[in-house]
């Protein structure tokens, strides 16, 4: 029987509504529920409670309910875990969402026929080296960000891939990011556009002190090394742009392709390139066809 966890943003004020409808659709198909315990009991169903670490004991899919952000954070949490996930747009953007809470019943339906597909999606390990001392690791689905505070000068990153030297940027730090996260930080940095299923790294300077520094794509399967320095200690490291971590001048950021996948569930036909045009240009207009390249 296909047992459906579902976890929420509970700042979102939709967030209890959609929740208990969704209850009610899953338990008409027969299908299993669990919530954390918390929510559980604010929708009247106490039984369903199940506290979020368990999840994986008892859940066949993951239903993430909130933003973009949101399902990043579950993302990280579960990836080692292999659990599907299905986002619920409950946000702005909802790029890596692909169900909206006005058809709630069409997104029950398509799953408990297994009317989908699952992509895997590339995650990255990152270290914090410090006197050759690991002090923090972390994996992220979207980036890695190393960046000055908000009001300090520039810093410098270093940065060298499977110990061949790549080059040295000055200006606001750099983003190490997958495909996934190529549509985030990474983007409004002048980075391309990745198509998620390529399995690559990108590097993509922050506003970088010189006309010659280019965001690079590089092999999924290359150990990236990012040595910072600067005239002041206000330097900082971010997972995702959720988790933070202070770093001191001369630490190193080891980078590498995490062995865990985040696996999103999407529909066949909203390719990724329509999700592009929609979200990111506002474009509503259905393809031309051939006859519209003529």
């Amino acid at each position: 029987m296909t047992t459906i966890g579902i976890s929420v943003n509970k700042g979102k004020p939709k967030t209890r509504i959609v929740t208990r409808e969704l209850v009610r659709l899953l338990e008409e198909r027969n299908a299993g529920v669990v919530l954390e315990p918390d929510i559980a009991q604010e929708i009247g169903r106490p039984d369903l409670g199940l506290p979020l670490e368990r999840f994986p004991e008892r859940a066949n899919i993951l239903f993430v309910l909130g933003g973009d952000g949101t399902l990043l954070g579950f993302a990280r949490r579960f990836a080692q875990h292999s659990l599907p996930i299905l986002g619920f747009n409950l946000g702005n953007l909802g790029f890596l969402s692909e169900a909206e809470p006005d058809n709630l019943a069409d997104a029950v339906d398509r799953v408990i026929a297994g009317d989908y597909y699952i992509e895997e999606r590339l995650m990255l390990d990152a270290e914090v080296v410090r006197d050759g001392q690991v002090l923090e690791r972390s994996v992220a689905l979207n980036d890695v960000g190393i960046a000055k505070g908000s009001f300090s000068r520039m810093i410098t990153c270093s940065v060298w891939m499977d110990d061949s030297y790549l080059g040295t940027y000055s200006g606001d730090g750099v983003i190490v990011s997958t495909p996934t996260g190529s549509t985030a930080y990474s983007l409004s940095c002048g980075g391309p556009i990745v198509w998620p299923g390529l399995q690559t790294i990108l590097l993509t300077p922050i506003c970088p002190h010189t006309l010659t520094a280019r965001p690079m794509v590089l092999p999924a399967g290359s150990v990236l090394e990012v040595r910072v320095s600067a005239t002041h200690q206000d330097i900082g490291l971010t997972i995702d742009g959720q988790l933070g971590f202070r770093l001191n001048v001369d630490d190193v950021i080891r980078i590498r392709r995490s062995p865990y996948n985040t696996l999103l569930i999407k529909w066949q036909e909203r390719s990724f390139f329509e999700v592009v045009r929609k979200k990111l240009q506002g474009d509503t207009d259905e393809d031309p066809g051939l006859e519209g390249k003529r």
